[in-house]
C-alpha cells in the first residue's frame, strides 16, 4: 500500500525533518503552513530540480534505476530491484555504492517509504527526461506488434540478429539513449525494392525495415506531416542490446581520474598567482584612471559603447577581452558607478550619464595590494554576470556591450565555485588540464554542467588572470578565499550578519585581514617608501609603493612603466603640476631628499628651482581673461609673441593683459608657448591648481550582498527545529480545523458584525459563558483582522470589555477575541 508524501513527513520525527531543510533550504523559503504544504513544495518542479542539480553522475543513474523498476501497478520498487539493475557482472556498481546513493536520494526525499516499497516523488518525472536511463517505454505501451514481438524473447533475439549492418547500427545508436529518432520526410513511403539493392542509400531504407519487423515502432508526425515522423526504440529491445553494459549503461561510481595532471610545486603556483594578483590590481587602477580621464557615456541600451571600450584598451596596453573584464569587476566590487552629467545620482541608463570611479575607489587605492586583491576577486565570485558574453551577439543580434543588461547570468556565481571547487579539491600544486577538469565537474553535477563547457572554459581563464590560480593549480589564498567566502554565506544566511543583507567579514567588523588576505601578505613584497634618483631624471620604485608614496609621485612624476619595479620621470611638465597643487621648491627638494636612497641629481636641483622661479611670474584671472605681471618686459615679450596672437592679447595697464578668451584656454596657450602662469582669484590669491576628479556616488560591492541570487541560505540548527515545531503546529490546527463541528465552520464562512445575527450572537455569547463556567473546551468561528474565516478549539478563561479570552488548548497560548468578530460557539464533544 503506498503512502502519500505528506504522511510519510508526518510520521518522521523532528530531527529528520530538520535533516531534510537543512539539505533542502529552499523549502522554507517561505515557511509552510503545516506539513502537507512541505509536501506539495518537495514535490514541486522548481525544488526537485535545485535538489537533482547537485548531484552527481551516479546518483542520478540510481534515480533512473528506481525509476525504471517501478511496478506499473502502484509505481513502488525496492533496494533490491535498484540493486538487480545496478550490479551487472561486466561493469556494475559495487552494492555498497548503490546503497549510499539510495541514502543521499532518500535524505533528500527524492526516495521516500520504506526498502521494499520505495517511491519517487512526483516532481523528478516532470523535470528528467521521459526516458530513464536513455530507455524508452514499453513495448505494450507503444505498439501491439512490438508487444507481441517483445513477448516472445526468442523471437526477439532472432528479428535482432538479423537486421542488416545498418539497421543493427541504428538499433545500437538508440540502445545507448536517447530511444527516440526522427526521420526525414517520407521516409516509410519509400517502395520496399529501394532497401534490397546493394546500392540503397536512402536513409528511410534501413529504418523502414527495423519498422516493417516491429524493432522499431513510428509515435508521431513532428509537424504536422511535412517534417518527418519520429520513431521510438521499445524498452524490452533496448534492455537486450544493452545485456553486455547493463540496464543503466555505464557506471561510473568514482569521478573521472585525472591522467594527464601535471605536479608543480606549490610555492611556484603561489608564486605564480601572487605576480598576476599584483598585475590585477595594477591592471584595474590603470583602467579605473582611464575611466576618470574621460568618463565614457553610457548607452541608451545600458553599458559602455564598442569605441569606449577599444579606447580604454588601447590606453592602458591591454586586450579589450581583459579590460571588458576589469571594467565589469570593478564595477561589481563598488569601485565604478554611473551618474548625470551634473553629479546625481541616477538609476536609469540614459544619455547623459557618464561611468566614473565612485568614491570608494578613493579607499580602495589607500588598502594593501591583498585587501584590494581581495576586493576584487571576492566581488568576481559573486557577481551575476558573465563577462565572456561582451563582444558576442544576442538572440536579437545586437551587439552585447561591457556593462549591459545583457550580460546577466543568475547561475554563474554557482559555476565559478563549482569550477573552483573541483581545483580545491585536488592536492595543493595539481594543474589538470581543462578538459580534465571539465570532465569531472560533468560528472559532480552533469545538470548544471550540460551545454555550459564554453562558459566554464572562461571561468578558468577569468581566473588565472584573477591570480586565483597559478601554472595551472590554484592558489594556497585562492582555496582561502573560497573558503571565507563560503563561510560568509552561510553567516548572512544564518542573519548573524547585517539585516540589510551587507556582509560583516572579518575586515570590516573588526579591522583583522582575511587569512587569504594574510596568506597572499606573504607572498607579495613589503610597500616601499623610497625611490632611486637616476641622472637621468627617471625614479624608480624598488617594489610596489605604499599609498602615500603613490601619491606624491602621481603628482610630481610622470608613469613610464610598471610592474615589480616600476619607473617615473620628473619633467618640468610634471613639476610645475606639482608647484599648481601647493608645493613649494623647498618642499620638493625635501621630498627628494627624503624619499631617495640615491644622491639628488644636480640636474634636477636646478630643474626645480628654474621651473619655481619661472612659476607664477604670470597670473591669470577672469576679465574674460587677464595676465598680470610685475615684470613690464615680460608681459612686452608675451605680447609680441606670435604663438600667442589667437588671444588678442592687449595692453590694459603697464603691468595688466587682457584678452576675451576664458582662463582656461588662456592658461594653457601660455603654458603650450613655454611660459608658467598661475591663476589667482578675485583678490589676487594664488589658486591652487590640484586637479579636482569626478567621482560617482558610493556603491555597496556585489559581495557584500547575498552572493548568489539561486544560492538558498544555510539554516542553523536551532532555527530548522524551530521551523518544524512551527509546522507541526500548523499541521495541528489545520486537522483540528477539519473536525471542527459543522455550525463553525458555516458561520465562520460569514463576514461577522452586521451579518450575524442578533440571536445567533446572543447564542454564542452564552454558549462562551456556560464554557468559563464548566470549563470545558469550546469550537469558536471568528473571522480575524484581514478578513480570513477561521476555527479555533480554546478553553474560555473570561469575557469582558467586548473581548473574549481564551486559552488555546493545542499551542496553550491565551488568546483575545473580539466579540463582534465570533460568528459561532459550540460546546467541543
Amino acid at each position: 500500500m503506498t503512502t502519500s508524501l505528506a504522511d510519510h513527513l508526518r510520521s518522521l520525527p523532528d530531527e529528520a525533518l530538520a535533516a531534510l531543510l537543512q539539505l533542502r533550504p529552499d523549502l522554507v523559503l517561505p515557511v509552510p503552513a503545516d506539513l502537507s504544504a512541505l509536501a506539495a513544495r518537495a514535490q514541486a518542479r522548481v525544488s526537485v530540480a535545485r535538489a537533482l542539480d547537485g548531484l552527481d553522475q551516479f546518483t542520478l543513474q540510481i534515480l533512473d534505476g528506481a525509476r525504471l523498476t517501478r511496478d506499473p501497478s502502484d509505481g513502488t520498487t525496492s533496494v533490491d530491484a535498484i540493486l538487480a539493475v545496478a550490479a551487472v557482472p561486466a561493469q556494475g556498481a559495487d552494492p555498497a555504492a548503490v546503497r549510499g546513493a539510495l541514502n543521499r536520494l532518500r535524505a533528500l526525499f527524492l526516495l521516500y517509504g520504506p526498502e521494499h516499497a520505495l517511491q519517487v516523488v512526483a516532481g523528478v518525472d516532470e523535470v528528467s527526461s521521459p526516458y530513464p536511463a536513455g530507455l524508452g517505454r514499453p513495448a505494450l505501451d507503444l505498439d501491439p506488434s512490438a508487444a507481441a514481438l517483445c513477448a516472445d524473447p526468442a523471437r526477439l533475439r532472432r528479428t535482432v540478429l538479423a537486421a542488416p549492418p545498418a539497421a543493427r547500427a541504428i538499433l545500437d545508436r538508440l540502445a545507448a539513449g536517447p530511444p527516440v529518432g526522427t526521420l526525414p520526410p517520407r521516409a516509410l513511403e519509400a517502395p520496399a525494392e529501394e532497401a534490397s539493392g546493394p546500392d540503397a542509400a536512402g536513409a528511410g531504407s534501413p529504418v523502414r525495415w527495423l519498422v516493417e519487423n516491429a524493432l522499431l515502432v513510428p509515435i508521431s508526425d513532428t509537424d504536422g506531416g511535412t517534417g518527418g515522423t519520429a520513431v521510438e526504440l521499445p524498452r524490452e529491445i533496448g534492455l537486450l542490446l544493452r545485456r553486455d553494459s547493463g540496464p543503466l549503461g555505464p557506471m561510473q561510481p568514482l569521478p573521472p581520474a585525472l591522467g594527464t595532471a601535471a605536479l608543480r610545486e606549490p610555492k611556484a603556483v603561489d608564486s605564480a598567482g601572487a605576480g598576476q594578483a599584483m598585475e590585477l590590481v595594477r591592471q584595474t587602477e590603470s583602467v579605473l584612471e582611464a575611466v576618470a580621464a574621460e568618463p565614457p557615456p553610457v548607452l541608451r541600451s545600458g553599458g559602455v559603447g564598442v569605441r569606449d571600450l577599444r579606447r580604454i584598451a588601447r590606453i592602458v596596453g591591454l586586450d579589450e577581452s581583459t579590460s571588458a573584464l576589469l571594467l565589469e569587476v570593478a564595477y561589481a566590487a563598488g569601485l565604478l558607478g554611473e551618474v548625470d552629467l551634473t553629479g546625481a545620482t541616477t538609476t536609469r541608463a540614459g544619455a547623459d550619464q557618464q561611468v566614473l570611479p565612485t568614491a570608494g575607489y578613493e579607499v580602495w587605492r589607500a588598502g594593501s595590494l591583498a585587501r584590494r586583491w581581495e576586493q576584487l576577486t571576492t566581488a568576481w565570485l559573486a557577481m551575476t554576470r558573465q563577462p565572456g558574453l561582451i563582444g558576442q551577439r544576442d538572440d536579437r543580434d545586437r551587439l552585447i556591450t561591457v556593462l549591459s543588461p545583457e550580460v546577466e547570468r543568475a547561475g554563474t556565481p554557482t559555476a565559478r565555485r563549482a569550477l573552483l571547487g573541483v581545483l580545491a579539491g585536488l592536492d595543493p600544486g595539481t594543474a589538470p588540464g581543462v578538459d580534465e577538469v571539465l570532465a569531472l565537474l560533468a560528472w559532480r553535477s552533469p545538470r548544471r554542467s550540460r551545454g555550459r563547457e564554453a562558459a566554464q572554459r572562461e571561468v578558468l581563464t577569468e581566473a588565472a588572470r584573477l591570480g586565483l590560480t597559478g601554472l595551472g593549480a590554484i592558489t594556497s589564498y585562492g582555496r582561502l578565499l573560497l573558503a571565507d567566502s563560503t563561510a560568509a554565506e552561510g553567516r548572512v544566511a544564518a542573519g548573524t550578519d547585517d539585516p540589510l543583507g551587507v556582509r560583516l567579514g572579518a575586515d570590516e567588523s573588526t579591522g583583522e585581514a582575511s587569512m587569504a588576505v594574510r596568506a597572499l601578505d606573504e607572498l607579495l613584497p613589503a610597500p616601499v617608501d623610497h625611490f632611486l634618483l637616476q641622472a637621468d631624471l627617471s625614479i624608480v620604485v624598488p617594489g610596489p609603493p605604499d599609498p602615500t608614496l603613490a601619491a606624491e609621485l602621481e603628482v610630481l612624476a610622470d608613469p613610464e612603466s610598471a610592474g615589480g619595479a616600476s619607473v617615473h620621470r620628473v619633467t618640468a611638465t610634471s613639476l610645475r603640476r606639482a608647484l599648481d597643487a601647493g608645493y613649494a621648491a623647498d618642499d620638493l627638494h625635501a621630498l627628494f631628499q627624503r624619499r631617495s636612497r640615491t644622491p639628488i641629481p644636480q640636474g634636477l636641483t636646478y630643474l626645480v628651482d628654474d621651473v619655481a622661479r619661472k612659476h607664477g611670474g604670470l597670473r591669470v584671472g577672469s576679465a574674460g581673461a587677464y595676465v598680470r605681471s610685475d615684470d613690464e618686459a615680460l608681459l612686452t615679450e608675451v605680447v609680441a609673441d606670435r604663438r600667442l596672437s589667437t588671444m588678442s592679447l592687449r595692453r590694459l595697464a603697464p603691468t595688466v593683459l587682457a584678452s576675451p578668451f576664458q582662463v582656461g584656454r588662456l592658461l594653457t596657450m601660455l603654458r603650450e608657448a613655454g611660459y608658467a602662469p598661475v591663476p589667482e582669484d578675485a583678490s589676487g590669491a594664488v589658486v591652487l591648481a590640484r586637479t579636482k576628479v569626478r567621482r560617482a556616488p558610493a556603491r555597496v560591492a556585489v559581495a557584500n550582498r547575498a552572493a548568489d541570487p539561486l544560492a538558498a541560505p544555510r539554516l542553523s540548527t536551532p532555527r530548522v527545529l524551530g521551523i518544524v515545531e512551527q509546522m507541526r503546529r500548523g499541521d495541528a490546527a489545520a486537522r483540528a480545523a477539519r473536525r471542527a463541528p459543522d455550525p463553525v465552520r458555516g458561520g465562520a464562512g460569514r463576514t461577522g458584525g452586521a451579518a450575524t445575527t442578533a440571536h445567533a450572537h446572543t447564542q454564542a455569547l452564552a454558549t462562551l459563558q456556560q464554557a468559563i463556567r464548566d470549563k470545558v473546551l469550546v469550537w469558536v468561528g471568528y473571522v480575524d483582522a484581514h478578513g480570513a474565516t477561521t476555527s479555533r478549539l480554546v478553553r474560555p478563561v473570561s469575557i469582558g470589555a467586548g473581548y473574549l479570552r481564551a486559552e488555546d488548548e493545542r499551542t496553550e497560548m491565551l488568546h483575545t477575541f473580539a466579540l463582534h468578530r465570533i460568528t459561532a460557539a459550540v460546546l467541543d464533544e
